[in-house]
């Protein structure tokens, strides 16, 4: 491939990765629909090994910039994180062949950094057992004002959440046979909540939880 044409393909490759990240960025209103939508879309991609899918969803992933609400301490390991954009990148490489223009997109995507951004949402860390649930009760949220719920387990398990209201009444729920799980509804007044999560595969997993 020459040169001129490498370039000419990695331009193409940039436009459509941003495409694909602002098409998903507009079905959700808040940061923890873009951290489901990233990790649908890395799901896709590994299933059709599709690298710029994957590489579309480490850009959405990074934007989001997720932290942990207890940082592990200096040398651990985490129990459990979401998986990182740098790990999606490194999948997407290992899909393309040496010279792909793919490639110097990874790298672009890498040396991305956005202005002003101190961090994104965070995310605390539980674990489940194969089968089981466990309820978060008191869940505070404001009427008038958009609610979100995101869990996120290891992929290839599936993970469920239930958000009932005070009189336990359910008012959101994400049953899809996934390891992601998302809700975002809009309270029709101040509340409090219970989430109920559910790891409805046979495997115990960890999972990180996110609520804004």
């Amino acid at each position: 491939m020459t040169l001129s044409a490498r370039i000419a393909a990695r331009l193409a490759s940039s436009v459509m990765i941003a495409l694909l990240a602002s098409e998903a960025k507009a079905e959700g209103p808040g940061p923890l629909r873009q951290a489901a939508l990233s990790a649908e879309l890395y799901a896709r991609g590994v299933a059709d090994e599709d690298p710029l899918l994957i590489l579309a969803a480490a850009q959405l992933r990074k934007s989001v910039d997720m932290q942990p609400l207890e940082p592990a301490p200096e040398g651990a390991a985490p129990a459990f994180a979401p998986l990182g954009w740098e790990a999606m990148i490194a999948t997407a490489v290992t899909l393309t062949d040496a010279g792909d223009p793919l490639r110097d997109v990874a790298e672009d995507i890498t040396a991305q950094s956005w202005k002003g951004v101190i961090h994104g949402p965070v995310y605390r860390i539980g674990a489940l057992e194969g089968g089981a649930e466990t309820r978060l009760p008191d869940l505070l949220f404001r009427g008038g004002e958009y609610a979100e719920v995101y869990a996120e387990a290891e992929p290839g398990l599936d993970l469920n959440i239930t958000i009932l209201d005070s009189e336990g009444r359910e008012v959101c729920a994400d049953t899809d046979p996934t390891h992601v799980a998302y809700c975002g509804w809009t309270p029709a007044a101040d509340g409090s909540f219970t989430l109920v999560i559910v790891n409805s595969g046979t495997r115990d997993t960890g999972f990180a939880l996110m609520t804004n």
